[in-house]
């Protein structure tokens, strides 16, 4: 098991605010462990004892409608934290958690980051900004979903994959997601983002084999209105 004070994933999250001694004491009392494609990390409602660092892998982040239709919100990825806004709050996961590839992560007591929140004020800044942050994006895809069309909502979703994960080997793009996970970024049925998705290839800005995708116009995507 990696020490926490080694781990260059803490560079990219809000454990890199932690003295070393604080990162030693975290690597005492962690666990590690791997996560399955397609496994739950962690349901809405669930009270969490702790938060999540993403050692490897991707998961997506999505809530429950009152119809029964999951809304995808957020993508997490390698060097993120899952969970630190329940535990703030003290109040039960309001998302679900599940992982889009095989992942690797260390689960960190929720008595030690508590500890740390309470000790270390570059810390609780440091998380208070992620959170910020986080709002910040709500608040982008609350507009879009009202003023964009589903058309521009998902090429805009392809794009994001794209200048955020990039490529695998072949050209497609790297995370793969089911036609049923781009409607629920988007909002929309599924048989919607199956038939935009034939458009955009029509149109000859993506290619795609099976659930693979591959982008061939980058522009073209952004000019959609």
């Amino acid at each position: 098991m990696s020490k926490c004070e080694q781990c260059i994933i803490k560079q990219f999250n809000s454990l890199k605010a932690l003295t070393k001694d604080e990162l030693l004491r975290i690597s005492g009392c962690k666990t590690s462990k791997v996560i399955k494609k397609g496994e739950v990390i962690f349901e809405e409602g669930d009270m969490l004892n702790g938060v999540f660092c993403v050692k490897d892998g991707i998961c997506k982040l999505s809530k429950l409608s009152a119809n029964g239709k999951d809304q995808i919100v957020k993508l997490v990825v390698k060097g993120d934290l899952l969970g630190q806004r329940s535990l703030i709050g003290d109040e039960s996961a309001n998302l679900s958690a599940v992982a889009l590839n095989d992942m690797e992560v260390c689960f960190i007591p929720k008595s030690e980051i508590m500890s740390d929140l309470q000790n270390n004020s570059n810390f609780s800044m440091d998380v208070l900004q992620q959170m910020a942050h986080d709002l910040k994006e709500s608040d982008n895809v609350i507009v879009n979903m009202a003023q964009k069309s589903v058309k521009q909502r998902l090429a805009e979703s392809l794009l994001y994959i794209y200048e955020h994960f990039g490529n695998n080997d072949d050209g497609y793009l790297s995370v793969v997601l089911s036609r049923e996970d781009y409607a629920n970024i988007v909002g929309t049925a599924t048989e919607s983002a199956i038939r935009i998705l034939s458009q955009l290839k029509k149109e000859g800005l993506i290619t795609t084999s099976g659930k693979q995708i591959k982008i061939e116009d980058v522009n073209g995507l952004k000019r959609i209105e």
